[in-house]
């Protein structure tokens, strides 16, 4: 006895996933902001700083990896069940992706910082 063919199913949910590419973008900007922050003052450097020898990149890391599940669960609990536009999740994703690769580049977040 074989089993039938996969096929797609019609009508399945798509709100656990556009949490999951929103929270991702969500967390990639948040990387961005805190990387920014860190580099551009050092009070925020020194609370950012949780473990020594990698400096502020242990808190940075840390606190965008928090944000970014923090983000998930919200978005999976409020659109668990729910259809959504995914086209406009993913247009807001890759807006905040881009945030979060542009403030990660060093020359970009120079000249926000104005060096």
């Amino acid at each position: 006895m074989t089993d039938p063919p996969l096929r797609p199913t019609a009508g399945l949910p798509s709100g656990l996933a556009g949490a999951a590419i929103l929270a991702a973008g969500i967390g990639s900007a948040a990387l961005g902001v805190f990387a920014m922050l860190a580099d551009a003052s050092q009070p925020i450097n020194h609370i950012l700083t949780f473990y020594r020898p990698t400096g502020a990149l242990s808190g940075v890391t840390t606190s965008a990896i928090v944000i970014w599940l923090v983000a998930w669960l919200g978005l999976g609990r409020r659109w668990n069940g729910k259809d959504i536009e995914l086209a406009k999740v993913n247009i807001g994703a890759l807006i905040l992706l881009g945030i979060g690769v542009l403030l990660t580049f060093p020359p970009f977040m120079d000249l926000l910082q104005g060096k």
